[in-house]
């Protein structure tokens, strides 16, 4: 029947190809106003003058870098180029005239953010009890910036902007100069590239000065360019001068390496990245895959079964450890920023008697990973005698031990513990990795090495679905969940009828894990919202938004991976919308869960809940979940 249904239709019974175009590098170029003319400009010009075009591999040329991957910028003086704490996804270079970076913390208002405002309890309840009936009701200062925004104008020389983009003017700029605040930047420095590399904020506020003229480089053209030897090597000796010891010392492993072995770390450690680093753009159809075909399709940053030559530390992004098992790979644990890979087998190798010790496991990057590699040697020698016993992982504190016990040096006490636990193990007993895990000192910190959870089906639906990228994950538990939605109507009673999410979202086994707003580790969402209304809270980690400056725009809702931004249209709180006095269009901001930061309650969807089947939980760590998971068993 189904051949008749073909030869009906006039069509072959053999599956025919299907002849389409591939998808190029630069079908997208960052700035389309870009043209030969500017490109020639730039050539001309330092640092590219003297930049060697042979490096380049025909596929990627230079002139096709700085035509697709860079934009040109021509900013009026107190315009802010970057905010502290905006998400950095690209450099500048100072072409002409110069910059202001202000050396001292701004103000949120200066930058026309507005603090949230804890409401007390009477003006909470009143909240409750007289809501305004209004849907996304917004009082005036709410719609309005309270500061300057303005076109920005990208070009050179006086070209005109013709894809202009909002953005904001620093309020008494001159005053900040004057009084010493700022640090000038001349043509031929660079500043955003180390929060760009490792896709973080920006940690100071950038001005335009005078004549200001600069090159946006994305982070993909930054990379090409550094095919030029000089050129990558003069960015990454900025780094390392600059950033690398700083990174380097917020591993907690190395907190306690004195400040001479660290300068010997920070010469021999080697920098590398894998993956894409628009994690994003791929996410929805990675997450369709089978656990098996996305662990076949992620980069291998290190296979098992090879002899350790390195301790990898985590810098930004998300890996995946994962092990053979049969014909595929079973995913053990993930690593986020500052965990560490091979440590054990490391430590084994220094101090057991075996020799080295192969991988036990492979290292893949979840996405995008950036990575710092440290030598074997480099390691035992200037890092490993300065880490506490009680933060290596129970194998290589065992060996770290029983290498000790047999030094002259050790105290009658520790031999015989370890005589002790030596014993236990003969007769089967369980061996307490940790005896003082009970009493453990405040300076104790997590182990570094990874999360785990012991059930491997949610781990893997968990790095599956890019959820361990949440810092504030809703998971509500189904076998207690009545289906009530008291969750959702105390979310709605806390702003003013407006839910900030809804119950629902993929489930694994009796966990749902609810679409909303997880304020990521990774908040790819703040990527390019070109007013920095989307930012995150120093003290809280919150990602909040700044509704007086959000243009509506709607790139934080399509950047989103997940969903869990709208973009909804406002009105007064007598229901008259409102309009943009030049267009007459209604204006529009994005909404999210803010965590219901305003009031002293804390989140009302996890306390309304009357069967404490939802929580608000970190899943960078897997102690939280693994916690509240046990006393649900």
């Amino acid at each position: 029947m189904k051949l008749q249904r073909k030869e009906a239709f006039g069509l072959e019974t053999s599956q025919q190809p299907v002849t389409v175009q591939r998808p190029k590098r630069w079908d997208e170029p960052m700035d389309p106003q870009m043209n030969d003319a500017d490109v020639q400009w730039l050539l001309a010009r330092m640092p590219f003058a003297g930049l060697d075009a042979a490096a380049f591999p025909k596929s990627v040329p230079l002139n096709g870098i700085l035509k697709n991957d860079c934009r040109l910028h021509r900013f009026a003086p107190g315009q802010v180029i970057v905010r502290e704490g905006d998400y950095a996804n690209s450099a500048f270079l100072v072409l002409d005239g110069h910059a202001e970076l202000i050396t001292r913390p701004v103000a949120p208002e200066v930058l026309g953010r507005r603090e949230v405002s804890k409401r007390s309890w009477p003006e909470t309840l009143w909240g409750l009890l007289r809501p305004t009936g209004v849907e996304e009701a917004r009082r005036p200062e709410d719609v309005t910036p309270g500061v300057e925004i303005q076109d920005r104008g990208a070009g050179h020389a006086g070209t005109a902007d013709q894809a202009s983009q909002p953005t904001l003017f620093l309020q008494d700029f001159a005053g900040l100069v004057r009084s010493g605040q700022t640090a000038r930047l001349t043509p031929g420095e660079m500043f955003g590239e180390v929060a760009a590399m490792l896709r973080g904020p920006h940690g100071a506020t950038v001005i335009a000065g005078d004549n200001a003229v600069l090159l946006e480089i994305r982070l993909q053209g930054l990379k090409m360019l550094q095919r030029d030897v000089e050129f990558a090597k003069r960015m990454e000796d900025h780094y390392r001068k600059h950033w690398l010891a700083i990174h380097l010392r917020e591993i907690p492993l190395l907190r306690f390496v004195p400040e001479s072995n660290l300068q010997t770390i920070v010469q021999h450690t080697e920098l590398r990245s894998f993956g894409r680093l628009e994690w994003n753009a791929d996410y929805s159809k990675a997450r369709k895959l089978s656990p098996s075909e996305q662990i076949g399709s992620e980069p291998v940053v290190v296979a098992e079964g090879r002899h350790v030559t390195e301790l990898i530390v985590v810098r930004s992004g998300f890996g995946r450890v994962c092990q053979n098992y049969g014909a595929a790979k079973r995913t053990t644990a993930y690593l986020g920023k500052g965990h560490v890979f091979g440590l054990d087998e490391i430590t084994l190798s220094v101090v057991g008697e075996g020799g080295s010790v192969p991988l036990q496991h492979s290292l893949q990057a979840v996405g995008f990973l950036d990575t710092l590699h440290i030598p074997v040697e480099v390691f035992a020698r200037e890092v490993l005698p300065h880490i506490r016993r009680d933060e290596l992982p129970p194998t290589a504190k065992r060996a770290m031990e029983l290498s000790i016990a047999k030094s002259s040096t050790t105290s009658r006490r520790e031999r015989r513990n370890i005589k002790r636990a030596q014993d236990d193990k003969k007769l089967g007993l369980p061996i307490i990795a940790d005896p003082s895990a009970h009493s453990k000192t405040w300076d104790t910190l997590p182990a570094s090495t990874g999360t785990s959870f012991e059930p491997t089906g949610l781990l893997e639906f968990i790095v599956q679905n890019r959820f361990n990228n949440g810092r504030q994950a809703m998971i509500i538990d189904l076998h207690r969940c009545t289906r009530c939605d008291e969750c959702v109507k105390a979310c709605a009673d806390v702003h003013d009828g407006n839910p900030r999410f809804a119950r629902i979202g993929p489930r694994h086994e009796r966990l749902q894990f609810v679409q909303a707003c997880m304020h990521c580790t990774d908040p790819v969402c703040m990527i390019g919202c070109p007013t920095g209304a989307l930012h995150r809270d120093e003290a809280s980690g919150l990602v909040n938004i700044s509704e007086n400056i959000c243009i509506g725009c709607g790139v934080c809702a399509n950047g989103c991976p997940y969903n869990n931004i709208e973009m909804v249209e406002v009105r007064d709180r007598k229901g008259r919308p409102y309009l943009d006095e030049k267009t007459n269009r209604p204006i529009t901001k994005s909404t999210k869960c803010d965590m219901c930061n305003s009031v002293p309650s804390g989140p009302a969807c996890a306390a309304a809940c009357p069967h404490d089947a939802l929580v608000r939980i970190d899943l960078n760590e897997s102690p939280p979940l693994e916690d509240w998971l046990r006393r649900r068993v």
